[in-house]
């Protein structure tokens, strides 16, 4: 996922998770056996945990068992080492930002596309934007779970005071620059204190959704040149410095405070990834959900997916990989449970189904999934990769202050330079 590591979202759930056999007794040798590893922790780990014994309980006839790696560069390290050393696991989660950088025709078997139809799974099945960027060289390498875009959170009852609900509760969209500035000053004006919450120590999300709004470039078509529009990237810039500025969000906060400082009140808007939707379900705040606003030109918002993905083994057993595709279905198939926790299913077929649409406020933003912007693509990009690291060395220096928007980008495009020079290590 895009979001960065914290105790509610990154922890890895202890032995239970960490190593979950959930195979039933009997002979080993007749049953075919899937071994997941995925890097799924707070509410994710829970939940997965949930649905993977309902998956057990509904297949005696499978050997399962579920590993849950730490967050990030540990999960993709001991990934690409097994995978390399053709003693992977029969399945795992990838991020799709992150397929084409992880060298896939040599870390990753194919999917048998034969085998996914056979089990009731289908191209059309998907967005095309999503299932093309799953294909590469014309082979199949990944299925696509969900996607995880950037959206707006608001405290319902904070956003009535300031006037931005409409007759139905929801709050009113706004397109635009000045709309958007005009949205968070009533907020402010409300609140005392802010108006949206945002993490400033690595605000690569909003700068990459502004940006991407604004149509900007980032890498050649042949992915050899950093090609940044430099007028577009310091407008996106420029914006977010003058949000600190203003005081319509805080000069400094991480990714906890930016958590808490929706949950308490400070701030009655939040940017983040919809993975928070659970922790503020659980305390019971007035809150719902809704796309980022259109700041710019078009509908863009920075994202991911979580995908299954083959890693590589030497000698890959038919009855496993059978049963392996035969899990991936099944986990498509109920994915409404997975949803629950701000994921909007990759799968169609459950994302028009009445128990997504029933999920409130999850189901508030499906509309972007169309318009969710993946990272760049390159070895040093994606998800917990270190572009985003370096994005967050040099634009939290925009809204501390420490840092005008021409010297973050120059320090900014200075580093992707550099990784760009860096041949990969995959």
């Amino acid at each position: 996922m895009l979001e960065p590591p914290t105790l509610s979202r990154r922890t890895v759930l202890g032995g239970l998770v960490g190593a979950l056999a959930l195979s039933g007794c009997g002979s080993l040798g007749a049953k075919p056996r899937v071994r997941e590893w995925n890097l799924f922790g707070g509410g994710d780990g829970a939940r997965l945990l949930q649905i993977h014994q309902q998956y057990v309980a509904e297949h005696p006839d499978v050997r399962f068992e579920a590993h849950t790696l730490a967050w990030g560069p540990p999960f993709y390290t001991k990934l690409a080492m097994s995978a390399a050393g053709g003693r992977a696991p029969e399945v795992a989660t990838l991020h799709l930002s992150r397929l084409k950088g992880f060298s896939p025709s040599t870390m990753l078997d194919p999917i048998p596309v034969d085998l996914l139809n056979e089990a009731g799974i289908r191209e059309e099945d998907f967005l095309p934007a999503t299932w093309n960027r799953c294909v590469v060289d014309g082979k199949l390498y990944a299925v696509p779970l969900d996607q995880h875009p950037f959206v707006l959170y608001y405290n319902t009852e904070i956003c009535q005071k300031a006037g931005l609900l409409g007759p139905d509760g929801r709050i009113k969209p706004v397109k635009g620059v000045d709309a958007f500035l005009d949205m968070l000053k009533a907020v402010k004006e409300t609140t005392g204190k802010f108006g949206a919450s945002v993490e400033t120590t690595n605000p690569w999300r909003l700068w990459w959704t502004l940006y991407g709004q604004l149509e900007g470039k980032f890498f050649s078509d042949d992915g050899k040149q950093l090609v940044l529009d430099d007028a577009k990237a310091l407008e996106a810039l420029e914006l977010m410095a003058k949000l600190a500025a203003d005081g319509l969000t805080p000069k400094s906060s991480n990714y906890p405070a930016l958590v808490a400082q929706f949950t308490n009140g400070d701030a009655g808007l939040s940017f983040n990834g919809e993975w928070e939707v659970t922790t503020y379900q659980t305390a019971k705040m007035p809150f719902s959900m809704a796309p980022f606003p259109v700041v710019y030109d078009v509908p863009k918002y920075a994202g991911d997916a979580h995908t299954f993905v083959l890693p590589h083994q030497s000698n890959r057993n038919d009855d496993d990989t059978k049963a392996t595709i035969e899990y991936i279905a099944w986990m498509l198939k109920h994915s409404a449970d997975w949803a629950a926790g701000g994921h909007i299913p990759a799968y169609q077929p459950v994302v028009k189904s009445q128990d997504y649409l029933n999920l409130k406020p999850q189901a508030e933003y499906r509309s972007v999934a169309p318009d969710v912007l993946y990272d760049p693509d390159a070895w040093f990009s994606g998800s917990g990769a270190q572009l985003q690291n370096e994005a967050g060395a040099a634009f939290s220096g925009v809204f501390s202050g420490q840092a005008t928007p021409k010297a973050a980008l120059a320090q900014f495009k200075a580093a992707t330079q550099t990784l760009l020079d860096t041949p990969s290590p995959v």
